[in-house]
C-alpha cells in the first residue's frame, strides 16, 4: 500500500480536500487526520472491519478501547444513552474541545472492538477545522486513537504519522503542527461523581466549575481499561526513558556518571545542561517532537529534568510516568 499525504493548507473548509478522505472512509478504510491534540487514525466507528484495520496499522492491544469523534453535540446523543445532565452540561462548556466523555453506549451502536467489550464509549468533539470538516464530509462517527504505532510517541505532525504508518495506511491529511500536542483529558460520566481517567488541558479545576466534584482515577495495568492510555506503556522513545529531579548540579552528575559507563544521553529540560550529548525541549506541546527527535539520534539513555512546575501539570506527568514506565534516575 502506498501512503499519500494531502497537504490541507489554509482553505480548510473546500470540500475537494475531504472528498478522497470521506469516500476512504465510507467504504471501510481508514485516514490519518489532524486534531487540536494530535494526529488520530480514524475509521468509521460503527464498521467492525475498518476498526479492526486501526488495530492492524498500529499493532494496538484488542482490549483497549478507542475514542469516538463525533461533529455535533447532536451526533452523539444519538450514540449515547442515559446520558446525565451533568455531562450535557460539559458539552456545552467545553466542546468543541479536548475533553473525552465515557457514557453509557445504546446498545449495538458501536462493535466491541470499539468498546474493549465494555458497555461505554468514550465520545469527543475535536476542537479542529479539518477534523471537524471531515467529520461533517464522512456523516459517520469516527473511531481514532493516536496515528502512531502501539506505545510509540503520539503525532503531532503529519511526518511523525508518515514515519509510523507508511504504507500501512492509504491518506494522510496534513494540517501543520498539532496546537495542544497532548491527547484529550477523559471523564468517566458513569461514575458519581464523576472520573478523570486521562488528565488533559481540560483540568479538574476547569471541570468542577461547571459540574462540580470529579475524582481521579487511581486505575492500574491489571484493571480492565474504560480509557485509553491507562494500562499499557505508552509515549516511549526507543531509549530508556528515566525522569530526574532538575536540582542544582543533579542532572550534570548524573550525566557524569552515564559517561564514566559509555552511554550517551539525551536530556529534555527547559535549561539545557552543557554535559548532554543531546538536548531537546521539555513543555506539553513539544514533549513528543522532543521524544521522536531523540529517536533521530544514537542515544543511549533520556533524563527528563523535572521542575516544581512540571510535577504539578497533571497531564504532562501522566505521559511522562507513561513513557519512563514510572522509572526515576538514582
Amino acid at each position: 500500500m502506498k501512503t499519500r499525504i494531502v497537504e490541507v493548507g489554509k482553505d480548510t473548509g473546500n470540500p475537494e480536500h475531504y472528498r478522497e478522505a470521506a469516500e476512504i472512509l465510507q467504504s471501510g478504510g481508514t485516514v490519518a487526520f489532524p486534531t487540536e491534540t494530535v494526529y488520530g487514525l480514524g475509521a468509521d466507528a460503527t464498521d467492525p472491519e475498518a476498526v479492526e484495520a486501526i488495530y492492524a496499522a498500529k499493532g494496538r492491544p484488542a482490549d483497549n478501547p478507542l475514542i469516538v469523534h463525533v461533529d455535533s453535540k447532536e451526533m452523539a446523543l444519538r450514540y449515547a444513552k442515559d446520558v446525565p445532565a451533568d455531562a450535557i452540561r460539559c458539552m456545552d462548556a467545553f466542546w468543541p474541545g479536548p475533553l473525552t466523555l465515557v457514557l453509557q453506549a445504546k446498545e449495538g451502536a458501536f462493535p466491541e472492538n470499539v468498546t474493549a467489550g465494555l458497555p461505554t464509549v468514550g465520545l469527543r468533539m475535536p476542537d479542529h477545522p479539518i477534523a471537524r470538516n471531515l467529520l461533517k464530509q464522512t456523516g459517520r462517527p469516527i473511531a481514532a486513537p493516536s496515528a502512531n504505532l502501539s506505545g510509540k510517541p503520539s503525532p503531532t505532525a503529519a511526518g511523525h504519522v508518515l514515519h509510523d504508518l507508511d504504507g500501512k495506511i492509504p491518506l494522510i491529511l496534513d494540517g501543520g503542527p498539532s496546537i495542544l500536542g497532548l491527547e484529550s483529558t477523559v471523564l468517566d460520566m458513569t461514575a458519581v461523581p464523576p472520573v478523570i481517567l486521562r488528565p488533559g488541558s481540560t483540568t479538574a479545576e476547569m471541570l468542577e466549575e461547571v459540574i462540580g466534584k470529579v475524582r481521579v482515577s487511581g486505575e492500574g495495568k491489571r484493571n480492565v481499561p474504560r480509557s485509553p492510555g491507562v494500562k499499557y506503556t505508552h509515549y516511549a522513545p526507543d531509549a530508556p526513558v528515566y525522569l530526574i529531579e532538575d536540582k542544582s548540579k543533579l542532572v550534570s552528575l548524573a550525566i557524569d556518571h552515564l559517561h564514566t559507563k559509555g552511554k550517551k544521553v539525551a536530556v529534555l529540560s527547559e535549561t539545557p545542561p552543557e554535559a548532554a550529548d543531546y538536548s531537546f525541549p521539555l513543555s506539553p506541546d513539544m514533549l513528543y517532537t522532543s521524544l521522536r527527535m531523540c529517536d533521530e539520534t544514537d542515544t543511549d539513555l533520556i533524563l527528563v529534568a523535572i521542575t516544581e512546575a512540571h510535577a504539578k501539570d497533571a497531564a504532562l506527568m501522566n505521559r511522562l510516568e507513561k513513557a519512563a514506565d514510572h522509572k526515576w534516575f538514582s
